[in-house]
């Protein structure tokens, strides 16, 4: 006999470790003989990282898409594997020796240090995928991959090289994102921009050859900054050639405040007339946009910081190039040398009022960009790095998404994809850490580099270079974790080795992932795949959105609202939270989790395992040759129809990644369709005494139909069907012939609209009946009368048939056909059928049609409320972004219960 209760805390583990010990998640397994490969790569979360929310949504829709291809038979592989993290990783162990009071890493060197980074990975570093096997992801955990093992680490280093003899990888002197304190450069996914309440300073910059005047204009130029610090690498200033206000100066310099150096004033489009003062100061050392407006107009790039964001001039040969270091100068250097950016600031503030140089002060606040690891604003920093010519790669990505050999899901997405392949900077790959793959380029005495796959094939190549054998010295820096990464579909398949895996499972067929590493992620495994493998690595990209709280609110830990996935699985179960999941997910809409949806959907499988429990109580088992096509019974075709049509309509959802859609056809039929009016309709035929034809039929029917619904939601809810497939044999002494996990999915079977249509009306009738009685406040215990007006033949054979069920269900006391509707009654209409309810005497109808007609104008009211609220642009742009979702959503509400209260009025005519 089942259990009363299904306990997903026990159940959960062992239903897990039957897949394992089963190698039901194996590549191939369950597959057809033949069948066509299935494929997707998980997108590696950090080696160092617990489930997330976002980690939840994404691989469960993972997971439902490699259950269904798998239950359909295809050749199923899900890639499973952890990325390095270099910093994240790097920042954990250097804090773990911190607290050990060790050695820092500087102290023990590289091959230590890494060595100790390697014994954490094989202590810590397998948290997530623990994590991610309690979700219930079925990844073929056998083919584990981590972007440091030594197959992906020889993938990453032939495409350097190769991309370097190319000419597609290189060593330029450009602009990074500099993080100060990790003494790194870091990409633009792990910079977080912090709003900060700053000031915007006027200064006063004098014009060559004019005497300075504070109190004219003519005397100076005006420039805004919120960094005045930089102000020491200025070397121009920008107006818009059209500006007829500065038209006269272009081609004329300034003298640059506390410094000296002579600096020109040039026409460039970058400057905004409308902003400030129209002039901008180009600092190209320390700013992107400037650094791009020297390039354009030949101005000099002068770096005035250290690695550690302190002032860099005294010996600075650049900085000092050109200039006389006299009075002003000295007192510049002596004060600001060596000083931390934000208190040269302060240094430099000062000296410039004392020579009023500062027109005027603005409060302003903005974003300011900031490590997200490091917690330090990022400096914008002039270093040699290597990069990879993305623009060049990117040519052939862009053109397979326009040609649709790549698609994107929802399409949206593609213009995001397009604006910034469309516009790509060279991609810096080379970060200033230990822990990573080592660049392959070694250096000679003279500065010469040479790129190779080892060091001695290096040295072979030096030695051919400078015509005897020379001592290198190889690049410290190590690559970018998305350079490994971009290489994720085919080197975790074995590649550059040809291995028959490759072959068989690249390219992969979908990719799920989130929007904020299109451009990190998606764009360079594009890029990567055409290069090195000639074709696109996945067919579609699935790009899901934002798991928020309740209210619509970003999760962050500032703000407290964060939900850890797996306290929930604790609480709830995973079923119900995979499955509250999946029923949010709808294309392009961000997901508002409550508790309250989840337990709702725990009900849900409350509901499923009732109705197990109902159907093995009634001796409904599992009947090995049962056809429903053959069924006699009306309602049993009928039930027979709709789960075929139900299993179409959700297949056809997952092919086409409308997971919400898939989950709400599922939960319709089961909860519904199967629980409420099947078993409902089959309850007195199973119930009565002796073993008649249609008690069998019965019996054999339910059973087929849960059996049915297993399949149907084991995607959704994997260890409750598990669970249940297996004790529903077990209970009737059967043995199923394979776990549900590899068990066929169905196929869409009997067709009978007629039996569909009859049971259909009668279940449209019996809800309309129940929604007029709540509509118009009838008792629920009250038994009222019931006419037809008019009926045709077959509408009169379908009353006679069912007028017991409708009175059950209904309460209907009697049931009448009548030529004309009684007056003082709510009329029903379902299709060609018209039905009454006589009210008169049951209820006061004169009060009902007040009371509605009250109900009806506090709706209007509260509607024409929010529609003032949303009406006015100054509340939708300045309320916070859930507020304003909370009043669309409130006026949905309240349109649709105007609907219903107008058509109950209508009723009453």
């Amino acid at each position: 006999m089942l259990e009363k209760t299904f306990d997903a805390a026990s159940v959960e583990p062992r239903i897990s470790e039957a897949w394992d010990e089963a190698g039901a998640f194996r590549a191939g397994a369950g597959a057809e003989p033949g069948a066509a490969p299935y494929t997707i790569v998980i997108p590696p979360p950090n080696v160092t990282g617990s489930l997330h929310m976002g980690h939840a949504l994404n691989n469960t829709l993972q997971d439902i898409l490699v259950r269904f291809e798998r239950m359909r038979g295809r050749d199923v592989l899900w890639q499973p594997g952890t990325d390095h993290a270099g910093i994240a990783t790097q920042m954990v162990v250097e804090r773990q020796m911190a607290e050990r009071q060790e050695p820092n890493r500087r102290a023990i060197g590289r091959e230590a240090f890494v060595e100790k980074v390697w014994a954490w990975k094989a202590e810590s570093g397998g948290t997530i995928t623990n994590q991610l096997k309690r979700l219930g992801a079925s990844c073929d955990w056998s083919r584990e991959r981590f972007t440091m093992d030594e197959g992906l680490s020889r993938a990453v280093l032939k495409v350097f090289v190769d991309l370097h003899k190319k000419g597609l990888i290189y060593r330029d002197k450009r602009l990074v994102n500099w993080d100060p304190k990790l003494l790194t450069a870091i990409s633009d996914l792990e910079v977080q921009q912090v709003e900060i309440k700053g000031n915007l300073w006027h200064l006063r910059y004098p014009i060559e050859g004019k005497r300075f005047d504070a109190e004219d204009p003519s005397t100076f130029i005006v420039v805004a900054t919120t960094r005045p610090e930089t102000m020491l690498g200025d070397t121009g200033v920008a107006v818009h050639p059209e500006d007829e206000r500065y038209t006269h100066l272009i081609g004329k310099n300034v003298v640059l405040p506390l410094v000296g150096r002579r600096i020109p004033i040039v026409a460039d489009e970058y400057s905004d007339p409308e902003k400030g003062s129209g002039a901008v100061k180009i600092t190209p050392a320390h700013d992107f946009n400037d650094f791009e407006v020297g390039r354009r107009n030949n101005l000099r790039v002068i770096n005035v910081m250290t690695v550690e964001g302190a002032i860099d001039i005294a010996n600075n040969a650049e900085f000092l190039k050109g200039l006389v270091v006299d009075t002003e100068l000295q007192e510049t250097l002596v004060s600001i040398e060596a000083r931390d950016r934000f208190e040269a600031r302060k240094r430099i503030l000062a000296m410039l009022e004392a020579r009023n140089l500062i027109e005027k002060i603005e409060p302003h606040t903005h974003m300011v960009p900031h490590g997200d690891r490091g917690g330090v604003p990022i400096e914008p920093f002039l270093t040699d790095q290597w990069y990879v010519d993305a623009a060049t790669l990117a040519k052939p990505a862009i053109a397979s998404v326009r040609e649709g050999r790549t698609t994107f899901v929802p399409k949206a997405w593609e213009k995001t994809y397009f604006q910034w392949m469309e516009n790509i900077q060279p991609w810096c790959i080379s970060r200033q850490l230990w822990w990573g793959h080592q660049i392959p380029a070694w250096y000679g005495p003279d500065g010469h580099v040479f790129v190779e796959l080892s060091e001695a094939e290096a040295l072979a190549a030096a030695a051919a270079h400078y015509g005897a054998p020379t001592a290198l010295t190889r690049d410290e820096d190590v690559l970018d974790t998305w350079f490994s990464s971009a290489l994720w579909p085919f080197s975790t398949l074995g590649w550059p080795d040809d291995t028959a895996e490759v072959k068989r499972y690249y390219p992969t067929s979908v990719l799920v992932t989130g929007f904020d590493i299109i451009f990190f992620w998606v764009a360079r495994m594009m890029m990567m795949g055409l290069e090195f493998m000639g074709t696109e690595p996945f067919k579609d990209v699935y790009i899901h959105a934002l798991v928020r709280d309740e209210k619509g609110a970003k999760m962050s830990k500032s703000k407290g609202n964060v939900i850890d996935p797996l306290d929930l699985v604790d609480e709830y179960g995973a079923d119900a939270l995979r499955f509250t999941l999946a029923a949010m997910a709808a294309q392009g809409r961000d997901i508002k989790l409550s508790t309250q949806r989840i337990a709702g959907y725990r009900n849900f499988a409350t509901k499923l395992w009732n109705a197990a429990r109902f159907a093995e109580m009634n001796g409904c088992v599992y009947v090995s040759d049962f056809e429903p096509a053959a069924a006699v019974d009306t309602v049993n075709r009928w039930i027979a129809v709709e789960c075929a049509r139900t299993v179409k309509t959700v297949a056809e959802a997952i092919e086409a990644y409308r997971f919400n859609d898939a989950a709400g056809a599922a939960y319709r039929f089961v909860w519904n369709t199967f629980c409420d009016w099947y078993l409902e309709f089959a309850k007195p035929v199973l119930q009565q005494d002796g073993d008649s034809k249609s008690k069998a039929e019965t019996r054999a029917t339910t059973a087929w139909v849960l059996d049915e619904v297993l399949k149907l939601l084991h995607p959704f809810m994997p260890f409750i069907t598990e669970e249940l497939w297996a004790a529903t044999a077990r209970e009737a002494g059967l043995k199923r012939p394979a776990m549900l996990v590899t068990t066929r999915w169905s196929t869409p079977g009997t067709t009978d609209d007629a039996a569909a249509d009859e049971i259909n009306w009668l279940v449209d009738l019996i809800t309309e009946v129940r929604s007029v009685r709540v509509e118009m406040n009838v008792p629920p215990a009250s038994q009222i009368p019931l006419v037809f007006v008019a009926p045709d033949a077959v509408i009169r054979a379908r009353i006679a048939t069912h007028e017991a069920v409708i009175a059950r269900l209904a309460r209907i006391s009697s049931i009448a056909v009548v030529e004309a509707a009684p007056k003082a009654s709510a009329q029903i209409v379902i299709g060609e059928t018209v039905a009454c309810l006589p009210l008169e005497g049951v209820i006061d109808v004169d009060a009902e049609r007040g009371r509605l007609a009250k109900e009806l104008k506090k709706l209007a009211d509260e509607i024409g409320r929010i529609d003032a609220k949303l009406g006015n642009p100054a509340f939708v742009a300045k309320a916070p972004e859930e507020v304003v979702e909370e009043n669309r959503e409130k006026r949905e509400e309240y349109v649709q219960r105007r609907a219903k209260v107008d058509e109950a009025l209508k009723r009453l005519g």
